[in-house]
């Protein structure tokens, strides 16, 4: 099933690439979102959605100094965000606290806890402890992975360990395991590698090129999804990780994001720079039990499992987050500021 977007619209003031679903608001759909704009004053906007689900409202507009290139939300403080920023010749990553007084006109400035500058390197990412209340925090850039220890009563964090992926890997991104908190995915040029972040050291791999994105299904443990460049999107059981348990077909240009359902397990939205959000529903297994040899050996299943597709965007869509809070919402953020709120419901698996 095919169609345009009949969703929720609000635009942004410039351009921009990232969201994040506000997971300790249990009071509200809420969402953050930064823009990317290289001349003028950068925003993050704090988004709502109306009690009636019929508006999208920015309940807060705060000034950001730099571009911003990545944002996620912290998962047990709602006021709490980081930011990865370019300042033109550099990057650098942030955390910061919203001020309690929302949508006010001439909003408060936004309060730097903590800046993440021994991190040397042009830093990709920064991903929050998987759930739950905890001061650790990861970033990565292109041949690093660092711990972090937050301290925000302090405003300081500090380093915890240094882990080296080398210099021929050229890591990208990534995702923290929420089924094993020792455990995180980093995407490369030409491979996903897992990292310990107890032994500090690269303990599998899954052989692939141009992943640009990857997420762990929070509802059934050992499911991995990746997004590749021109490959589309492949549905991993890292238990068996020579092929893939299921292959889609991605979008008609680069599949440049990914995200896993927070609670139906097998619902995945993707977005890639052919101006599409694509719904897909791909359950890798009805049962967690040992996979057999032969299933492993067989050729890899390449389905059609397209719910829909949300098409009326005119330009790349690089952002996508899921509501925690009402999982059957979800937001999309094309290249030219344009947020979409989006219901599943017509979509959803039987129980």
């Amino acid at each position: 099933m095919q169609g345009g977007s009949s969703g929720i619209g609000y635009g942004l003031k410039y351009q921009a690439r990232c969201i994040s679903d506000v997971k300790a608001d249990t009071d509200y759909t809420s969402f953050l979102t930064g823009t990317l704009s290289l001349k003028e004053e950068n925003e993050v906007h704090l988004l709502r959605l109306s009690s009636g689900g019929s508006e999208l409202i920015c309940e807060g507009l705060f000034s950001h100094p730099n571009e911003i290139w990545d944002l996620a939300s912290c998962p047990f403080d709602q006021r709490i965000f980081s930011t990865v920023f370019s300042t033109g010749e550099s990057f650098g990553a942030a955390i910061w606290q919203i001020p309690e007084l929302y949508g006010q006109l001439n909003s408060p400035q936004l309060e730097r806890i903590a800046s993440l500058d021994s991190h040397v390197g042009k830093i990709n990412c920064v991903l929050w402890w998987p759930s739950g209340r905890c001061d650790k925090l990861i970033s990565m850039d292109e041949q690093s992975i660092y711990l972090w220890s937050l301290d925000c009563s302090k405003k300081s964090a500090e380093v915890l360990s240094k882990d080296s992926a080398g210099m021929l890997h050229s890591l990208s991104g990534g995702a923290w395991n929420p089924h094993d908190v020792n455990s995180v995915a980093a995407t490369g040029e030409s491979s996903v590698q897992f990292w310990d972040l107890r032994t500090k050291k690269k303990v599998n791999s899954i052989e692939r090129a141009h992943v640009r994105n990857v997420d762990y299904n929070p509802k059934r443990e050992h499911i991995l999804v990746t997004a590749e460049d021109e490959s589309g999107i492949h549905v991993w059981d890292l238990r068996k990780a020579k092929i893939p348990v299921q292959e889609l077909p991605g979008h008609t240009h680069w599949t440049w994001a990914v995200r896993c359902n927070p609670e139906y397990d097998g619902l995945i939205l993707s977005a890639g720079t052919d101006s599409a959000v694509n719904l897909w529903y791909a359950s890798a297994s009805s049962s967690d039990d040992k996979i057999s040899e032969s299933s492993v050996e067989s050729p890899r299943q390449r389905v059609n499992l397209l719910l829909n597709s949300y098409t009326d965007y005119e330009d790349s869509v690089y952002g996508l987050a899921w509501s925690s809070r009402e999982p059957w919402i979800f937001a999309s953020l094309s290249y030219d500021g344009r947020v979409v709120i989006e219901s599943v419901k017509p979509f959803l698996p039987r129980r």
